[in-house]
């Protein structure tokens, strides 16, 4: 989000400097050595209705490395693997009856045209279900998958969470240009990163990785201070792109209101195992677990998607699992997830070669998406800017969809459609601009 921003606020000829907390620029989206290659350290594609993505990648000259799959979908459950790629696949899925296919069928259908979101806050995801598809469809095919997902919280969730999830996989089906297929930038996320900080600083920008920002307060002159390390900046204006808890901790309470529900909000963290290895697993890009017995919650196989040429001839697998940020899962030592995934793995995939796997990648993130509970709109902090040159734009915002790269750059849009004029009135009276940019812990 703040490198986006930087270089939108660049290429109109505004001094930008980004401060970076880690050592790598992207946060959820950066890229990790995988030994023999670089790519991402989660998983990532692109869909064909990505607009919003796809236009940035224009804007900065990557279209051209842009490279559409057909792939394909896997569903296992009860230790049995069924494809689910297209609709022959769908009605010969012997779990459910033809009535029951027929009204699943329905609920997607139905689901992805819905355009008022808040109406299904206040449902949960296993009461709308159930009325969509009735109790046996439910059981067998829904409450398998939120299960595996989401663990006993499900039960908390919203009908909103289905929904997201429904309508941005079914808009890649939706759309008559690469009809069924998903993309990916040829080097991953590495080469748009990598770009997108080539272009900021041939504009003049700063980029500054490994800095922690530690006090943004007022000037009393104009503009605002940014106090990271031992050094103080001074800067015209200052956008703030981290979450809100790191938010209260750094920004001057003259600058900024935040006003909560009382109820905090809590997060969906992550562990991503990721395999690197001599054979394909499976010729599935994703197979969806419907199997809470299994350590993880879905299988991704990047190689459907990635070409072995982009990956030093190696194949790559990952092995996500999603639970709340605070629980201890996320902080099991490596050795123990290691072993418990492949474990699950030798269930799940039985043909799989235990000397095929080359090398074991382990990353984690604590906070990657809020819990998407009943009525956690009304949950979200409401953020009030109390200083004409400090701006907030984070995920926290995302009330309404899943958080993938398309939505980042949609809020980027949207925010300079609505603020953007106050920037060009700057630049206009000779001042320059500056960005700030933080990255979650």
């Amino acid at each position: 989000m703040g490198l986006v921003l930087a270089h939108r606020l660049s290429v109109k000829g505004h001094n930008v400097t980004v401060f970076e907390r880690d050592k790598q620029l992207g946060g959820l989206a950066t890229y990790h050595d995988y030994g023999s290659f670089f790519w991402d350290r989660f998983y990532h594609c692109i869909l064909p209705s990505d607009t919003h993505l796809l236009g940035f990648l224009r804007e900065i000259g990557l279209e051209g490395k842009l490279r559409w799959t057909r792939t394909l979908t896997g569903y296992y459950v009860d230790r049995h693997l069924y494809s689910m790629s297209g609709n022959l696949d769908f009605f010969r899925f012997p779990l459910l009856s033809l009535l029951g296919k027929m009204r699943l069928a329905f609920t997607v259908l139905y689901c992805s045209r819905i355009t008022d979101w808040q109406r299904l806050e206040s449902i949960s995801v296993e009461d709308w279900l159930v009325k969509m598809c009735g109790r046996t469809v439910y059981e067998k095919f829904w409450r398998p998958l939120l299960l595996a997902k989401l663990g006993e919280h499900y039960r908390r969730v919203s009908a909103v969470f289905i929904w997201t999830y429904i309508k941005r996989l079914f808009s890649a089906r939706d759309t008559t240009v690469q009809k069924e297929h998903l993309g990916h930038v040829s080097g991953g996320y590495k080469a748009v990163l990598s770009r997108t900080e080539e272009l900021i600083r041939l504009a003049g920008g700063d980029i500054k990785t490994d800095v922690t920002v530690r006090h943004i307060g007022p000037c009393p002159r104009s503009g605002l201070w940014v106090e990271h390390g031992n050094d103080r900046e001074y800067f015209d204006k200052v956008i703030f792109t981290s979450p809100v808890n790191v938010l209260h901790s750094v920004a001057a309470p003259e600058l900024v209101r935040v006003r909560t529900a009382g109820l905090p909000v809590e997060y969906l963290g992550v562990v991503c195992v990721v395999l690197v290895t001599r054979t394909p697993l499976t010729p599935y890009y994703v197979i969806n677990i419907a199997d809470s017995r299994l350590p993880f919650t879905g299988i991704v196989c990047m190689s459907s998607l990635v070409s072995p040429e982009e990956t030093a001839g190696r194949y790559l697998t990952y092995l996500p699992k999603y639970v709340l940020s605070d629980d201890l899962f996320l902080r099991k030592p490596d050795e123990e997830i290691r072993t418990l995934f492949l474990e699950g793995l030798r269930v799940a995939v039985p043909e799989m070669r235990m000397k095929d796997i080359e090398s074991v990648h382990i990353n984690r993130a604590v906070k990657v998406q809020p819990l998407q509970v009943i009525n956690y709109s009304s949950l979200v902090p409401q953020v009030t800017t109390r200083n004409e040159n400090f701006f907030v734009l984070n995920t926290a915002q995302f009330v309404n969809c899943t958080l993938n790269n398309n939505e980042v750059v949609r809020l980027v849009d949207e925010f300079l459609k609505e603020h953007g004029h106050r920037f060009e009135q700057m630049s206009g009276s000779g001042c320059e601009a500056s960005a700030s940019y933080a990255l979650p812990v």
